[in-house]
């Protein structure tokens, strides 16, 4: 067997941005549709680092029609002077030179998102071809980039360049010179990049997701208030209206330039706020939008009309968007709780805020590049908005910077850390008041409690933050925790307390919420140590007036919940006790839109639908213990019936929602009239459900010549009908009809629920008169 030889000439040595070419996933994870948007944070989140700095209060991210994307800021620019180590420029020592960029050093930016200076290099690596221009000292610059190497592209025409244009590259080790295109004012600048992702690095499959990008703007106008991000899709045509939006809203005046940018799109040209040369002179003669009159460069005016905001919730899951959409947010974190919040508030927003200080031995950077130990003092910005609703769901999102971190971290630990201690201390000064017996082991509020209902957002701003794993998930900078968690215990111990003026209502209704979840829990615990159900009749002393099914039909079992007792007994009668369980309520239950949860447990016909169903209420609940596949509400049809189950709606929206998730829910239709025929069609009836249909059958009973008795009767309620009719009309799954319910937008159905449920009367009020005028019968059934 020939002896296998390994030596140096064996070795690979791959070097500057093919390493990245090579292995692509070391660097965005994926080179599907998840590696493609990673791409795009990359360059995107530049740009806010410039903003989280201070430099920059505008971006615009343009979405081309032949698929390449653009992303344009008023930051300081990439440096274009010479980089003493590599003599070459700024823009190219950024875009093709690993770990390369300002954040590695502590003077140009304090809280970034982007760490490890690949971020951009990276982009450049993986795209087919890659422009960029910079606005500094009073010129546009303009390098391209083919594959992460710099060269000069020949476009047939310029104002639509192509990665299939023939390309020069740049001779090995030689560095590039910045091309200058145009003239701008001295006190403008800004960067824009253009790049067209690789079809030889992604795969096929590799899909843009719109949806995502207006999610993570939205997101990033949240966390940098003040910082207006512009979306532009050219791929939706372009109308009148849009266009207005956007030259009123992106254009910053003439300029100087004389030459129109590589970049330029129509709506390129408004973004850059180029102009014509024949502008020059006017511009010259006359202070613009982007100067003031001696010389010094003044805010853009951000002010949104009302053609141009594009109302947050607008996406999703339509199959349509804006051309042009704009975020921007004054309010910060407080308007992202806001957002955030869906269900009636509990509490107003609570906001904690401020600044501590810790220090960190680091690798600084020396002046001749050198890497040495020292320890400096970091400053660690704190901003936490939260507030308690109605709900058991937990929304927290946490950040460090920009970055998101869903696996939490130092800085959630120490704001739950502190909330949890608070609020016990809390509850404990207020025992008698909210009824929590003190001596009893099982009475101590958890997490759990406090989460249920809770929004919060939790950011903090610190200078190289340690993450725990490469996907950044977890913040791992442990010093922040205890900052959190002093200044949450001061600030937040003041609001739940009620010591801090303003703050003694909310606090105690959100304590009387907290105490409420903790005996649900409780109880839910004590529910799931008895066992289930062998039969009807051990089912864990189920409610004396409930009319149980025969076990053994779990897969069928339906509960009739009834409106009052006459209509119990036709309906026990009408059913089929093999599969169709019963238990009657009277007339109206808890409001438990408007009840805090321990007043909805301590109600006796919420605790007994929650009882016979089985599966618990709130967090606790689950579906798959529920004892019926089908719970049906069976209500008279008139006014009140509706109320009633508009009641019963929320009480299962509010603690039981994935019975309704699941489709469990139902309606029972009970008809309004019946019509007797007479003549040969004796002793055939029909049952109409409007007043509407009743005129309309009658009118096709004359036309048919088909006898009917004069006296219709009209059903007031399900106690007027007998057994056969209640069965035929409301019950017998043969002949019935139901009406699922369904939860096809939770958000919408919990803002529907709120308005008509809530505490607050106004918009309700607001509500019914503005919709008067379209008042409809046909859409009550009645």
């Amino acid at each position: 067997m020939a002896k296998e030889e390994y030596g140096a000439k064996d070795l690979a040595v791959l070097e500057g941005l093919d390493a990245v070419r090579k292995r692509p996933g070391m660097y965005i994870g994926t080179t599907d549709s998840q590696g493609l948007m990673h791409c795009l944070w990359e360059i995107i989140d530049n740009s806010v680092d410039e903003a989280l700095a201070g430099f920059c209060n505008r971006i615009i991210v343009t979405l081309h029609a032949d698929g390449s994307i653009s992303v344009d800021d008023n930051g300081r620019g990439i440096p274009v002077d010479k980089e003493p180590k590599t003599k070459l420029s700024g823009v190219e020592v950024v875009l093709t030179k690993l770990h390369a960029g300002a954040k590695f050093g502590n003077s140009s930016y304090n809280a970034v998102g982007g760490l490890h200076g690949v971020g951009s290099s990276v982009v450049n690596a993986l795209s087919s071809r890659l422009d960029v221009e910079v606005d500094r000292d009073g010129k546009t610059y303009h390098m391209a980039f083919h594959q992460g190497h710099p060269g000069v592209y020949t476009d047939a025409d310029p104002e639509h360049p192509s990665p299939d244009s023939p390309f020069k590259r740049t001779r090995k080790n030689r560095p590039t010179e910045l091309d200058i295109i145009g003239k701008v004012p001295a006190k403008r600048t800004g960067t824009r990049i253009r790049y067209w992702a690789d079809p030889e690095i992604f795969n096929k499959t590799a899909e843009f997701s719109y949806e995502q990008l207006v999610d993570r703007v939205r997101q990033t106008s949240f966390l940098v208030p003040g910082l207006k991000i512009t979306v532009i899709d050219e791929n939706i045509p372009e109308t009148r209206e849009s266009g207005d939006a956007a030259s009123e809203s992106e254009t910053n005046g003439a300029n100087d330039t004389v030459a129109q940018p590589v970049l330029g799109s129509a709506d390129e040209a408004a973004v850059a706020g180029t102009a014509a040369a024949s502008d020059t002179a006017d511009a010259q003669s006359q202070p613009t939008t982007g100067e003031k009159a001696d010389g010094e460069q003044s805010d853009e005016d951000l002010t949104l009309t009302g053609s141009d905001v594009i109302e947050d919730g607008a996406f999703g899951a339509q199959p349509d968007h804006p051309r042009v959409a704009e975020f921007l947010h004054a309010g910060g974190v407080k308007d992202f709780v806001d957002y955030l919040s869906k269900g009636e508030p509990v509490s107003d927003i609570w906001r904690i805020q401020g600044e501590g200080t810790y220090e960190e031995e680091t690798q600084a950077v020396g002046a001749n590049g050198e890497l040495h130990a020292e320890k400096i003092t970091r400053t660690c910005g704190v901003d936490i908005a939260l507030r308690w609703v109605n709900g058991y769901d937990t929304v927290m999102r946490s950040f460090v910077n920009i970055i998101e971190t869903p696996g939490g971290g130092m800085h959630v630990d120490g704001l739950m850390n502190s909330v949890t201690r608070q609020v016990r201390k809390a509850v404990e000064a207020n025992a008698r008041k909210l009824k929590v017996n003190l001596k009893d082991s099982n009475m101590k509020v958890e997490r759990d409690d406090i989460m249920a209902g809770l929004v919060a957002v939790v950011t903090v701003r610190i200078a190289e933050p340690q993450f725990q794993g490469q996907t950044k998930d977890v913040l791992g900078t442990a010093q922040v925790k205890p900052i959190v968690t002093r200044m949450s215990d001061k600030q937040f111990g003041e609001m739940i307390t009620g010591s801090k003026r303003g703050y003694k209502e909310q606090s105690g209704r959100v304590l009387e919420k907290i105490v409420g979840e903790m005996h649900a829990r409780v109880q839910s615990r004590k529910a799931k140590e008895v066992t289930r159900r062998k039969n009807a009749l051990e089912s864990a002393s189920m409610p004396a007036k409930l009319s149980d099914c025969q076990p053994g039909n779990d897969d069928v079992a339906e509960l009739f919940i009834v409106e009052g007792d006459s209509a119990l007994g036709t309906a026990k009668a009408a059913r089929n006790a093999g599969f169709q369980a019963l238990l009657p309520i009277r007339g109206k239950i808890l409001n438990v839109q408007k009840a805090s949860i321990t007043q909805m447990l301590s109600n006796k016909e919420c605790a007994a639908i929650i009882q016979v169903v089985g599966a618990g209420s709130g967090q606790s609940f689950d579906i798959e213990q529920s004892r019926y596949h089908k719970v049906i509400m069976m209500t008279d049809a008139d006014v009140d019936g509706a109320h009633i189950r508009i009641l019963l709606l929320t009480l299962f929206y509010r603690y039981m929602r994935p019975l309704i998730e699941h489709g469990y829910v139902y309606a029972a239709v009970p008809p309004l009239h019946r019509i007797a025929l007479t003549g040969s069609h004796k002793g055939e009836f029909i049952y109409t459900y409007s007043d509407d249909e009743l005129a309309g059958k009658l009118a096709e009973l004359d036309r048919k010549h088909i006898g009917y008795n004069d006296d219709i009767q009209r059903y007031k309620g399900l106690g007027e009908m007998d057994a056969d009719q209640l069965a035929d009309t409301t019950m017998d799954p043969r002949t019935r009809m139901l009406r699922r319910i369904r939860m096809e937008d939770a958000e919408q159905a919990s803002q529907i629920f709120s308005l008509l449920m809530g505490d607050d009367v106004p918009p309700r009020k607001a509500f019914i008169v503005e919709n008067a005028d379209d008042f409809d019968r046909s859409k009550i059934d009645t």
